[in-house]
């Protein structure tokens, strides 16, 4: 056997080894993992964001508070910033005023909106259109960039904007308290397989919760428990970040939580709406085909 024979053996056994199946992964290969985890909408994904009709867009909370909050710029041309960078407070509460987003502190009368960071929703909304590029700061001030206007007049590209935006920029990590890991945002285009392929009957948080860790079991070591189990302290992570502030914000899970004490059970059930905009191929099966 000459080099060039034994390199084509070598390349094919490695090409069989990277597209076999793995339970772990729900049947999916390296190769697609790979792709899941760094290029999640590519064309050689599982995974593709669909087009959507003009009253499912109206049905995304976060895409729809987005548009609230650009509208109030452009109408104004832009809009004079706190000394600290937040929005002003007559802005935040008619945004919140509006409903698409809550904040349950708040609706509860535990905490009054003020500021913006009184709100985790409204201070969400304003780091997104600047992180999607959507508007830009200038002597205090917050407008649209040039290139909003066009996103704007078009609910799928908008959409898309946003959605890659909170996936791949924005720190989920930022507001929950259980650390500086990866937990959730790392492989969410797994989470969205798992929800396809399950989420039409009711489920446990911790069924996609446990997984999720059977796919990446050491990001398990990048979070230190402050109560309870590793594996529970971590779920609660997990779902937290991808289904309360995640999914949900964008219509694609239902959440049902049964509350006791300082516990609760959470069930996940996806939306119509997911469906419609997340579209999941089956393993080395390729668009179109």
């Amino acid at each position: 056997m000459d080099l060039k024979e034994l390199q084509r053996h070598i390349n094919q056994a490695m090409n069989e080894q990277n597209n076999r199946p793995i339970p772990e992964f729900e049947g999916y290969s390296p190769f697609e993992m790979h792709k899941i985890l760094h290029f999640t909408f590519a064309a050689e994904s599982p995974l593709k964001l669909q087009k959507l009709s003009d009253t499912d867009y109206k049905r995304i909370p976060i895409l729809n508070q987005i548009k609230y909050l650009t509208d109030l710029i452009d109408k104004n041309g832009d809009i004079k910033l706190t000394n600290k960078g937040f929005l002003p407070t007559k802005m935040i509460a008619d945004l919140y005023e509006q409903g698409f987003l809550k904040d349950a502190y708040i609706d509860k009368g535990i905490s009054k909106l003020y500021k913006e960071t009184e709100s985790m929703t409204v201070n969400l909304t304003r780091i997104l259109v600047e992180l999607a590029g959507l508007t830009k700061k200038r002597y205090g001030k917050l407008s649209l960039t040039k290139s909003a206007q066009k996103l704007l007049g078009d609910n799928e590209a908008l959409l898309r904007q946003i959605f890659l935006t909170f996936a791949n920029k924005f720190n989920w990590a930022y507001y929950d308290g259980y650390g500086e890991n990866q937990i959730g945002q790392l492989g969410y285009g797994f989470s969205l397989i798992l929800l396809s392929k399950y989420g039409q009957t009711k489920q446990l948080d911790s069924f996609y919760a446990e997984k999720y860790f059977k796919a990446y079991p050491k990001l398990l070591d990048s979070i230190e428990p402050t109560r309870g189990t590793l594996e529970n302290y971590a779920s609660r992570c997990y779902s937290i970040r991808i289904f309360d502030r995640f999914l949900d914000y964008f219509g694609l899970v239902r959440i049902d939580e049964d509350k006791k004490g300082l516990d609760s059970t959470k069930y996940i059930t996806k939306t119509d709406i997911f469906d419609k905009l997340i579209n999941v191929r089956l393993h080395n099966k390729v668009y179109g085909k």
